[in-house]
């Protein structure tokens, strides 16, 4: 469905229009007049007047109408197309959460397609609609704000990622070893949150690489320094991901480790408790045979003497297992 369609001139939006013949002809009878058209989770249908009024080449009308694109940006005779995917973060779930927007800008139109739950297009144009100076740039000018927002996000989400990374890197090692086995399970789930967010902000690198070196058509050169400010961003975006997914590898190798060494602790007290068994039982096992001529049999003291010995010998085993600490 359309959600807003408006003709912008001189930075400011100049009407809301429903007929889009009607807004793109007064857009392009100006040369600072442009028209934006958002739509959200459109049918073919519905795409159809759009695409058939802009002119929108057919390979980038079925990437629109199908979800689940990669970031990606492919220049078409008449437009130029960009697919970015939005990112947001549930702290209390830690999940992250992708949308996909996509922008089509070409002579005198915006046109941005969200798929999800993503609020950017709308806060971008509620931004720029307070920023006349920037929105008089035209269309490139609505792509760089999306690109911005959109980065920017990734970097909020990075940091929250990393406090996350931090309480569970405290639970993993505990002094008083609470870390559980449990913990290789929220470890890898947390690993795949960030992967979620490393497919969005790593194939973004080479359409803003494209945009920075101002040889893209309905892109003006003098844009080239907003895209590079917003390439730097990314850069450090890519770098908190890479980071982050380092530091959760280690961590859960350290915890398998952890994990490891607990259980050959528990291995060794198995083993000694066993050793232990092993000596009276063996005594009371050969006491147990059917000979007449064994030593203190038909003694009196013969069972104390025996028992005895059976508990020296424990006893010296439990010491000497303490003493090397299988105990």
């Amino acid at each position: 469905m359309i959600v807003d369609c408006a003709v912008y001139r001189d930075g400011h939006r100049a009407a809301t229009a429903r007929d889009l013949s009607d807004a793109l002809a007064r857009a392009r009878a100006h040369e600072d007049a442009f028209v934006w058209v958002g739509l959200s989770e459109p049918t073919a249908e519905e795409f159809d007047s759009v695409a058939s009024e802009f002119a929108l080449h057919p390979l980038a009308v079925e990437d629109a109408l199908h979800a689940h694109q990669r970031p990606k940006m492919e220049v078409y005779s008449g437009a130029l197309f960009t697919v970015l995917r939005p990112l947001r973060y549930d702290d209390e779930r830690a999940t992250v959460t992708t949308s996909e927007l996509m922008v089509f800008i070409g002579d005198g139109f915006v046109v941005t397609v969200r798929y999800g739950h993503s609020a950017t297009a709308a806060e971008v144009r509620r931004r720029m609609e307070q920023t006349p100076e920037v929105l008089r740039l035209g269309p490139v000018a609505v792509l760089y704000a999306i690109c911005d927002s959109v980065v920017d996000a990734y970097l909020d989400i990075a940091a929250d990622l990393q406090v996350d990374l931090e309480e569970l890197e405290e639970q993993v090692f505990a002094p008083d070893g609470s870390g559980s086995p449990g913990l290789a399970g929220v470890i890898y789930a947390f690993k795949r949150q960030v992967l979620e967010f490393r497919r969005a902000t790593g194939p973004l690198t080479e359409p803003l690489a494209r945009l920075v070196s101002g040889r893209v058509p309905h892109v003006n050169p003098s844009a080239k320094p907003f895209f590079r400010d917003v390439a730097d961003h990314l850069a450090r975006a890519n770098e908190a991901g890479d980071g982050l997914d380092h530091l959760l590898g280690d961590i859960l190798a350290a915890h398998l480790t952890q994990v490891g060494v607990r259980q050959n602790d528990d291995m060794r007290k198995i083993s000694a408790w066993a050793a232990m068994a092993a000596v009276p039982t063996l005594i009371a096992g050969i006491y147990g045979m059917n000979f007449d001529h064994m030593p203190e049999l038909h003694r009196t003291w013969g069972y104390p003497t025996v028992v005895g010995v059976m508990a020296a010998a424990v006893l010296w085993l439990y010491l000497l297992f303490k003493r090397r600490g299988w105990l």
